[in-house]
């Protein structure tokens, strides 16, 4: 092979892990996020019942991070991710029967299952692979920008789609005709997923013997190595604070419904442009870190967090106030998709082993998404307890103090590992 057809093969690996990355996250995630007032309304839910979907999801995802994790130090990362789409897929016939609200959450719980036992540490492995020595910053920042990318176009996919379907006013539209119109998002998305699949079991192939980086088996020892790291400990605090935010940015388009007066299509388009700042921001993030201290790049994503949660809870943001409603949203977007993009960036300057990266994966994720148990119920609590705007200042509030903490625990890892 080639040094041309080599490069050109790193590229099309790139490119697959990027539409595997989000793809696999659209039917439980993206989909709410964009059509979050669509969803509560034709699946009869209310925003804590809503937030135990995630809950259950994320019980389940804190049992499968830590088994997952060594998995795919063991297997190929190409093959546990296409099986993980593929299981994922089937779980959209199902979710487009609109089930009760008890199967909707084991529904969640299985997707928990398929999305990070089989699929997560494996991605961000084959991340890492792919940045080689030199260019972790850009590998993770490309991949971040560009599910981001794919979860907007899913987003504008699914907005046409749904308009399409609709077929009359939304204003005008009964619950049937809503419901009716969802049913082809999910459908056409689960559809897209399946192919995605294919793609990546067949030609995500990096041309990286994969024997060099699998281990033949994982012990206690192995798991012991990885938990006497401090950056260990440190990134599970990191991510744990940032992911509150990321979290958090799925009432923004719920927030321009009940605060800023917008219909469900006015506010649906307002979580696809959210979702369309995060590619800006990976790949600008990909493209300029590399160049710097990416550990100080990692602080100064969690302060712009603060700011943006500051402004949101603060009150200040009123229906007449519409450019400072999107320059706030363009702050804490970018500060929350900055954190997502740097954050495991950072795991060759903590000195964590490329070998053992599933295992570390496993453990820093058992604690930095357990927001995706307490997270959702939490701001659902404040959303249905106090209607309207309070409440989303009390969900903006928990952003900030989160934010703040990320923001000094990432302090101490750029000054731990500075000279890196």
């Amino acid at each position: 092979m080639t040094t041309k057809d080599k490069e050109q093969v790193s590229w099309i690996y790139l490119l697959l892990l990027i539409l595997a990355g989000e793809a696999v996250f659209v039917l439980p995630f993206v989909l709410p996020r964009i059509f979050r007032p669509t969803v509560l309304d034709v699946f009869a839910l209310d925003n804590v019942q809503l937030g135990l979907c995630f809950s259950v999801y994320g019980a389940v995802a804190m049992i499968s991070y830590p088994f997952g994790g060594p998995l795919a130090d063991k297997f190929a990362p190409r093959k546990l991710m296409a099986i993980a789409l593929w299981l994922t897929a089937l779980g959209g016939l199902l979710y487009a029967q609109y089930p009760s609200v008890s199967t909707l959450q084991l529904l969640y719980g299985y997707w928990g299952f398929t999305t990070i036992f089989l699929f997560w540490a494996p991605m961000i492995k084959a991340t890492r692979v792919w940045g080689g020595n030199t260019s972790q910053g850009k590998a993770f920042g490309l991949l971040d920008g560009g599910r981001g990318l794919t979860g907007a176009l899913f987003g504008v996919l699914g907005v046409f789609v749904f308009s399409a379907f609709l077929g009359i006013d939304i204003l005008e539209a009964s619950l049937q005709d809503r419901q009716k119109a969802f049913t082809y998002v999910i459908y056409a998305a689960s559809i897209i997923i399946i192919l995605i699949g294919l793609l990546v079991w067949f030609f995500m192939k990096s041309g990286v013997d994969e024997r060099e980086i699998l281990v033949e088996r994982i012990s206690l020892n192995e798991i012991k190595e990885v938990l006497k790291l401090p950056s260990v400990w440190l990134l599970m605090v990191i991510i744990l604070c940032a992911y509150v935010g990321y979290k958090i940015t799925d009432v923004i388009s719920q927030y321009a419904n009940e605060v800023m007066i917008y219909d469900q299509v006015k506010s649906a388009q307002v979580g696809t442009f959210l979702q369309f700042l995060r590619p800006t921001t990976g790949i600008l993030v990909g493209v300029l870190v590399d160049r710097f201290k990416i550990t100080f790049w990692l602080f100064l994503s969690l302060v712009l967090c603060v700011i943006g949660g500051i402004l949101f809870a603060s009150g200040i943001i009123a229906p007449n106030t519409t450019a400072l409603f999107f320059i706030s949203v363009v702050i804490i977007a970018v500060g929350v998709y900055a954190a997502r993009a740097l954050y495991f960036g950072v795991m060759k300057v903590g000195r964590i082993p490329l070998i053992l990266t599933g295992t570390a994966v496993g453990m820093i994720s058992l604690v930095g998404y357990t927001p995706d148990i307490f997270a959702g119920p939490a701001y659902g609590y404040f959303l249905d307890k106090y209607p309207g705007e309070q409440g989303h200042q009390y969900v903006f509030w928990m952003l900030t103090a989160f934010s703040a903490i990320g923001a000094l625990t990432a302090w101490v890892y750029h000054k731990k590992y500075l000279k890196n």
